[in-house]
């Protein structure tokens, strides 16, 4: 049971991941009003022209991966990254936003945890 629904989660995970990387390069879901705060902060990561296509390209990577079982804990250590800072991001600039963020990346450190097998043997050296 429990792994019919941290399969769901993750694709359902997946799916918002490969949509938010996929928006970052096709532009097709209207930006949400932010405070004058936030757009300096969003214009100091567009003068850095690599960051977006970057963190788009990881988006779109680790959330195929995590969608499908067997390539799940790779593709949850691929997003792990990204959710720290997207954590980050709203601790720090828009706590109002962080639920969602937060039961993300609940189900990011989920999908570590019930892969930990596949890990240890990197972690034992």
């Amino acid at each position: 049971m429990k792994s019919k629904v941290l399969t769901v989660l993750c694709v359902l995970f997946g799916l918002m991941m490969i949509n938010a990387g996929l928006n970052k390069f096709l532009n097709y879901m209207p930006m949400p009003e932010v405070s004058e705060a936030m757009m300096q902060v969003m214009n100091g990561f567009m003068a850095v022209k690599w960051i977006f296509p970057l963190v788009a390209l990881v988006e779109i990577i680790g959330g195929a991966l995590i969608a499908i079982p067997k390539t799940r804990a790779l593709g949850a250590l691929v997003i792990l990254p990204v959710m720290v800072g997207i954590m980050v991001h709203h601790l720090v600039h828009d706590m109002a936003g962080l639920v969602i963020p937060l039961v993300m990346f609940a189900i990011n450190l989920w999908a570590i945890a019930a892969n930990w097998d596949k890990y240890a043997p990197i972690v034992k050296g």
